[in-house]
């Protein structure tokens, strides 16, 4: 800890030295000192869920209405759920994940990056289905490490989101996930803007913090487009057939994200 302000000139030598667009330092509670050159370049809020507590207190936490109550509807519906990580369950995936991103107005990511990723991480990688008459409705994606279960990606059906097919679905996590010994599910960071998702994850009884990120470019410019610049492209996302947004997900992803 003490050597921190020598890692933070060496990390800014470095980026002068070598020419380098930026550096950016991504800690989870630290700060660089004021004698850092660094400076926020965005701000997010990170939830994590403890699932240290008893499975009974879990469900009392969580918001009754939105939550609870959705949970229970749910079964009531009869929705099934299905995990593991086929070809046929990442089609499924994908299939919701596409009709998500549009609905957000966002690309998708390609889907050979989800492929790569279940070879790179195997067994640590589940897709969950939530199903309503053998429909796939809801599905959640989450990495493993350690005692961490890790909330990567969830995306739906809207034509069905009065089955409660998300609530059902991080409710099935969450006891999956005590039961195999997990000690937390990281729900990971939001937007600061984005109030829906902040609040959903707030309900469910997630612990929240603020995240910040830290930049330092030597060119003295800003390294993350403004929001107003990125909306001409979120417009075209709602028009574009499957087809095209698939391929425009593929070329533009790695720099749009």
């Amino acid at each position: 800890m003490a050597r921190l302000p020598e890692f933070l000139q060496w990390l800014e030598a470095g980026c002068d030295g070598n020419l380098w667009s930026y550096v950016e330092l991504r800690p989870l509670s630290l700060c660089p000192d004021g004698d850092s050159r660094l400076r926020i370049s965005q701000s997010y809020y990170w939830h994590t869920l403890d699932l240290s507590l008893p499975l009974e207190e879990i469900f009392r936490r969580m918001h009754k209405n939105s939550i609870q109550r959705r949970i229970r509807r749910g079964e009531r519906e009869g929705l099934t759920h299905e995990v593991g990580r086929s070809d046929e369950m990442l089609d499924e995936f994908y299939r919701l994940l596409m009709k998500t991103r549009r609905r957000h107005r966002f690309f998708p990511q390609p889907r050979t990056w989800f492929r790569n990723l279940i070879g790179c991480v195997g067994n640590n990688l589940q897709i969950r289905l939530a199903r309503k008459n053998g429909i796939p409705i809801a599905a959640l994606l989450t990495l493993r490490h350690r005692s961490s279960v890790i909330y990567k990606y969830g995306c739906s059906d809207q034509r069905f989101h009065h089955l409660a097919g998300m609530p059902f679905l991080f409710w099935r996590l969450i006891e999956e996930s005590k039961a195999s010994g997990a000690d937390e599910i990281d729900l990971g960071r939001s937007d600061l803007d984005n109030l829906g998702l902040i609040t959903f994850k707030d309900r469910l009884g997630a612990r929240k913090q603020l995240l910040r990120y830290y930049r330092y470019s030597p060119l003295g410019k800003p390294v993350t487009p403004p929001a107003w610049a990125l909306q001409p492209f979120r417009q075209i996302c709602a028009i574009l057939p499957d087809a095209v947004l698939r391929s425009a997900g593929r070329i533009l992803y790695k720099h749009l994200g």
